[in-house]
C-alpha cells in the first residue's frame, strides 16, 4: 500500500468518524431535551393536580395555570391557601408516583411572614425523607401570594440515566473509534517497518557486495600465473582479501549480535577491566589512520570497572566509527576521561557534520540511520548506534550525545564504578 493511498484511507476514516461523533451528538442531545421535554410535562401535570386537589378540599375553584417554571429543575405552584407541610408532602408523593417521577425532589412552603420559603423536606427517588448535610434554600417569587415550591436536585443525572440506548451506542462510537485509531496506528506502523527492512537489505546487499567484490577482483589477480614472480603486490592482494573478509566477518557479526540482543540472548561475561588499556586496544588502528587527526586526553585516575571486554571494546569501536562516518576528510576525533564522584566518563567527539536536533531521540533506534544531506559515502545498516545502545543498557550504564549541526558530536558514556 502506498503513501498515498494510507493518506487517503486516513484522511477519509477521519471524516468518517467525525461525521459518526457528530451524528451521534445530535441525537443524544436530541434524546435528552425528549427526555427533558417529557420529564417537565410529567411534573406540570402533577403539580397541577396537587394544587386543584388542595383547592378542592377548600372548595375552591380549579386554577387554569398554577404552576410556573422558575427554572429548568425548580417549579412554584400557586396554594391561594395556607397550608400544611403534611399535608402537601403526601400530595407530593403520590402525583409523583402516578407520573412516574422516580427521583429525589426538595420542597418548601412560602411563609409570608419572614416573606421566605420554609424548607420542608428532601424526599429521595424512593419516596422516603432524607436528611441533609446543608441548609437548603428555595428561591422566592413576588407571582403569587400562597404557594410551595418543588427543586430536583438530581434531574440531569435522572435523564442521562433514562438513555441507556444512547449511551450504549456511544460507548460503541468510541469503541469503534478507539478500534479504527489502533488500526491506522498499526497500519502506519507496519509501513514504516516495511520501508525499515527494504532500506535494511538495500544497504545490507550494498555493503556485502562491495567487499565480494574487491575479494573477486583480488582473487581475479591471484589466478594469473605471473603475480608469483611480483611477491610484493601478491602479498598486498593477499592483504586485501584478508581485511575484505574480516569486513565481511564483522558486518555479519553486528547483524548476529543485533538479532540476539532483540531475542535477549546476549549474557554479559562480567570481569575487572582497565579502560584506558581497552581505549588503547580499540585505538591502536585509528591511530594509524588518522595520526595527527586523533586524540587521546585521559584525565581519569579511577579507571578499574566492571564490564564485558569484547561488548565494551565493540561499544568503543562502533563509537569511533560512527564518528569517522560522519565526518569530512580529514576525521578529527578525541576520545577523553574523566572521573566525576562515583562516575567515569568516557567522551567520544568529533568534529563531523552534526545531527540534526529532530534526529537525535531516534538514533539509537534499530536500523535508524541520520540523513546526511549531500553526503553520500557515509555507510552501514543502522545497527550500530542501537548495539551500543542495548550494551550500555545491560551494563546498567549510561549514554548522553550533545550534537550542533555543523559543529560536531559528543557522545559520553556514564560508568558506574565498582564499590
Amino acid at each position: 500500500m502506498s503513501r498515498n493511498t494510507i493518506r487517503l484511507v486516513i484522511i477519509l476514516g477521519v471524516i468518517a468518524i467525525s461525521g459518526i461523533i457528530a451524528i451521534q451528538i445530535y441525537w443524544v442531545k436530541k434524546a435528552f431535551d425528549l427526555k427533558d421535554q417529557q420529564f417537565r410535562q410529567s411534573t406540570m401535570v402533577a403539580l397541577r393536580n396537587v394544587a386543584n386537589q388542595i383547592s378542592k378540599s377548600y372548595k375552591l375553584a380549579k386554577i387554569e395555570n398554577p404552576v410556573s417554571q422558575y427554572s429548568s429543575d425548580y417549579y412554584v405552584v400557586n396554594l391561594r391557601v395556607p397550608l400544611q407541610q403534611s399535608l402537601l408532602e403526601h400530595l407530593l408523593k403520590e402525583e409523583f408516583k402516578k407520573n412516574n417521577i422516580n427521583t429525589d425532589f426538595e420542597y418548601g412552603i412560602y411563609d409570608c411572614e419572614t416573606d421566605k420559603i420554609v424548607f420542608g423536606a428532601h424526599i429521595n427517588s424512593d419516596y422516603e425523607v432524607e436528611e441533609v448535610d446543608h441548609t437548603i434554600i428555595l428561591p422566592t417569587t413576588d407571582k403569587f401570594l400562597n404557594y410551595f415550591g418543588v427543586k430536583f436536585p438530581s434531574q440531569k443525572s435522572y435523564l442521562t440515566s433514562k438513555l441507556d440506548f444512547w449511551i450504549v451506542s456511544s460507548i460503541i462510537t468510541m469503541v469503534v473509534m478507539a478500534f479504527f485509531a489502533y488500526a491506522m496506528f498499526i497500519i502506519l506502523k507496519q509501513k514504516r517497518l516495511s520501508e525499515v527492512q527494504r532500506d535494511f537489505i538495500n544497504n545490507m546487499t550494498h555493503e556485502f557486495q562491495t567487499p565480494i567484490s574487491t575479494i573477486k577482483i583480488a582473487t581475479d589477480v591471484l589466478a594469473q600465473s605471473k603475480i608469483l614472480e611480483q611477491p610484493e603486490r601478491f602479498k598486498k592482494y593477499v592483504q586485501i582479501i584478508k581485511q575484505e573478509n574480516n569486513r565481511l566477518k564483522n558486518q555479519v557479526e553486528s547483524v548476529l549480535a543485533t538479532a540476539r540482543i532483540g531475542k535477549g540472548q546476549i549474557e554479559l561475561d562480567l570481569k575487572l577491566q582497565e579502560l584506558h588499556e581497552i581505549i588503547g586496544e580499540v585505538s591502536d588502528s585509528v591511530k594509524a589512520e588518522l595520526e595527527d587527526n586523533f586524540t587521546l586526553d585521559l584525565n581519569a585516575t579511577k579507571t578499574t570497572i566492571n564490564a564485558d571486554r569484547m561488548h565494551l571494546m565493540n561499544v568503543i569501536r562502533n563509537l569511533i566509527d560512527n564518528a569517522i562516518k560522519y565526518s569530512g576528510k580529514p576525521a578529527k576525533i578525541k576520545i577523553s576521561t574523566r572521573n566525576e564522584n562515583n562516575l567515569l566518563i568516557v567522551s567520544i567527539s568529533d568534529k563531523g557534520i552534526g545531527i540534526p536536533k529532530e534526529a537525535l531521540p531516534k538514533i539509537f533506534n534499530k536500523f535508524y540511520r541520520v540523513p546526511t544531506g549531500n553526503l553520500h559515502n557515509v555507510k552501514g545498516f543502522g545497527l550500530g548506534l542501537n548495539y551500543v545502545k542495548e550494551i550500555i543498557n545491560l551494563h546498567k550504564w549510561k549514554i548522553n550525545v550533545d550534537s550542533e549541526i555543523g559543529l560536531g558530536s559528543v557522545f559520553e558514556i556514564y560508568i558506574t564504578l565498582p564499590d
